[in-house]
């Protein structure tokens, strides 16, 4: 019988996965797959490498938000565990779930139960942590960090939204200093994202040209411009619009990023904090196998 262990953040979105775990179970089972259960918790997952090699698992399924898979990526990978992974998305925010169209129905279970997997590029930020949707720094970026647990858990998503519009008046850009596989710009800017797939922050489609497997990075720059126009782009990126030619945007492709900034400036991955900046980005191609179809 194939095991598979469930890696389920308890609290994650509106902390309601619990309620569904039998379900899982169940659909697990009829597979005539073995649930092997790992409750998350914050900073105190050192037995998971010794629970993964004591199960003998098949793979690992992550049950929550963008910040849950990201932790069992860096489990995976920093203990050079070679286990595909997946995702039953149950957070807030379920960026990668959503661009992969994982909605954590029958059709993913079979995908599992069949080891259908595909390999998928992450990144890896300064040498020591990787993510596997986005890496960014700026206005919005704290957004995360700040929004009260409980109100997020209310509404989920929209909570996001209205503290960043709290944060408006304080949006300040800063001077970036960018290297991108070789190549060096400088500009002033609100915000950027180093992207993996187009989806990030509940938007599908900021990009067209992300793809998560083709050993390359997307780097989005929000450059400095007035409050027209910040609204006018924000009001696109909404509407689901690719805004990677927009003016007010600084695009490139690259396998590696060099970023720095004179202001002190803390980077975030996978909406999770990292390290200030400078932020040296690498892309590590077919780093991980994930279930999920082609």
């Amino acid at each position: 019988m194939k095991k598979i262990i469930l890696f389920y953040n308890p609290v994650s979105g509106n902390a309601t996965f619990k309620r569904r775990l039998d379900e899982i179970v169940e659909m697990f089972q009829r597979r005539e797959i073995l649930p092997m259960l790992y409750r998350t918790c914050p900073g105190e997952n050192s037995d998971f490498v010794k629970f993964v090699f004591e199960s003998r698992a098949d793979g690992v399924v992550a049950a929550g938000g963008d910040g849950t898979l990201h932790l069992a990526a860096n489990l995976l990978k920093k203990n050079k565990i070679d286990l595909p992974l997946g995702i039953i998305g149950s957070g807030t925010s379920n960026d990668f779930a959503t661009h992969l169209e994982i909605d954590g129905g029958e059709d993913y279970f079979d995908v599992i139960a069949g080891g259908i997997t595909r390999p998928i590029d992450l990144g890896l930020a300064n040498g020591k942590e990787y993510f596997v949707n986005v890496a960014s720094a700026g206005a919005f970026t704290s957004v995360a960090h700040e929004v009260n647990v409980r109100l997020k858990n209310f509404i989920g998503k929209p909570a996001y939204y209205l503290q960043g519009i709290k944060e408006l008046p304080n949006f300040k850009s800063v001077p970036l200093k960018i290297t991108a596989d070789g190549k060096f710009f400088e500009t002033d800017a609100f915000l950027f994202l180093i992207l993996n797939s187009p989806a990030v922050a509940g938007l599908k489609k900021v990009t067209d040209k992300a793809k998560i497997d083709d050993g390359k990075l997307d780097l989005i720059v929000i450059k400095k411009t007035g409050a027209a126009n910040l609204i006018a782009l924000a009001k696109d990126i909404f509407a689901g619009k690719c805004v990677r030619e927009s003016p007010e945007i600084f695009y490139i492709q690259a396998k590696n990023f060099e970023i720095d900034s004179e202001i002190e400036l803390k980077g975030d991955l996978d909406g999770e904090q990292g390290d200030s900046l400078p932020l040296k980005i690498e892309t590590i191609p077919n780093a991980l196998n994930f279930f999920a179809r082609l």
